[in-house]
């Protein structure tokens, strides 16, 4: 009994190992088995610290350092006029956004003539997103050059450096708003490629800074800062030509300082006048007149009451020089007329009738254009 008994338990246990072996070995092929447990790795991002120390030298460059200086002080000008809509009716119409540094923390803004030039409303905005209006203090042509007010006191004021003292390859940075008020204080990064560049717009030469600092439309009256921060030109013009890239030109610093100041003074500088108009070889082609003249300028109108009429100067003269200087263009008279005083004498070489002569001309101020 008790080996028949000990038979029956050694089949049970059999059969339940076995047949539980195969109730599972039957699970295992129709029972859906968990996906494994998958350990996920994070890629080393290489987080900074929260707290990071002083930002080091390598950043901090000289140029960061320039635009942290001057940035706050360069601004945008939007010029407005009035025009007709297709009802006829006068709306208020922007013509066009430039730049223009502040010199002055009691408001006054240095930019260009040409940014200005037609404006009946001017809106100025500022590196920290003020807008207020502005006015025009003054204007000068012959220099591109404006000054313009803002009812505002505290301005960050930019301070001016002595652009004689420039080097040629020294850095350059220039802050503006190319394409306008949507890339306001954008910062562009090259060097002083030229001094003394004479560049001759219309009837004036200009003594430019030439660098390769980008200056795009809207960059125009914005400012030109060397390593120190300091502001050492108004930028001005560059040579859009296809294929030209990396040539712009700026006011030199020196120049404009006195410009400014008679502006803020008069609203307008006071220049030694002549009171002729002449032609010289380049405008004479462009209205259609034969030039058969080897030297000088032609003179094609002369002022009833200005200075050329009283020293005896006559439709026809051929001006040869002025004070000891050559003057084959409207630009070198110019040039010469500006580097003398109101009040001074000064001696006129002219060609009448094929013969030359001399004649003292007593130089005075120039009218103010209205």
């Amino acid at each position: 009994m008790v080996k028949k008994f000990a038979a029956y338990f050694f089949i049970a246990v059999f059969g339940a190992v076995v047949g539980g072996g195969l109730v599972l070995g039957l699970g295992d092929r129709f029972l859906v088995k968990p996906a494994p447990q998958m350990i996920a790795t994070v890629p080393n991002l290489q987080q900074p610290p929260a707290a990071q120390g002083p930002v080091s030298d390598a950043r901090n460059t000289a140029i960061v350092r320039a635009a942290q200086a001057v940035g706050p002080s360069v601004i945008g000008i939007a010029n407005k006029a009035y025009s007709r809509d297709l009802f006829s009716r006068k709306v208020l119409v922007e013509q066009g956004v430039g730049s223009g540094v502040i010199f002055d923390s009691n408001g006054y803004i240095v930019t260009n003539f040409h940014v200005v030039d037609g404006a009946q409303e001017l809106t100025v905005s500022f590196a920290d997103g003020r807008t207020m209006p502005g006015k025009v203090v003054g204007m000068d042509s012959a220099t591109d050059l404006a000054v313009v007010k803002v009812d505002a006191t505290g301005l960050p004021a930019a301070v001016f450096g002595d652009s004689d003292a420039l080097l040629v390859g020294e850095p350059a940075i220039a802050i503006g708003n190319p394409l306008g008020l949507e890339f306001r204080g954008s910062v562009t990064t090259g060097v002083i490629s030229a001094l003394n560049r004479s560049l001759e717009i219309g009837e004036r030469k200009f003594k430019l800074i030439q660098t390769d600092a980008a200056i795009n439309p809207g960059n125009s009256g914005g400012a030109l800062v060397n390593a120190d921060g300091y502001v050492v030109g108004i930028n001005s013009a560059k040579i859009a030509v296809a294929g030209v890239e990396g040539i712009g030109f700026s006011i030199p610093i020196n120049i404009a300082r006195p410009i400014l100041q008679a502006i803020i003074e008069k609203g307008h500088v006071a220049r030694s006048f002549l009171g002729v108009g002449v032609l010289d070889k380049g405008l004479a082609a462009n209205y259609g007149y034969d030039w058969n003249i080897d030297k000088g300028i032609y003179v094609a109108q002369v002022s009833a009451t200005g200075p050329a009429s009283k020293a005896g100067l006559r439709v026809g003269d051929i001006i040869l020089s002025v004070a000891g200087t050559a003057t084959n263009s409207v630009a070198d008279l110019r040039a010469v007329l500006d580097g003398q005083a109101i009040g001074s004498r000064v001696d006129v070489e002219i060609l009448r009738n094929g013969n030359s002569r001399t004649v003292s001309v007593l130089l005075e101020e120039m009218p103010v254009q209205q």
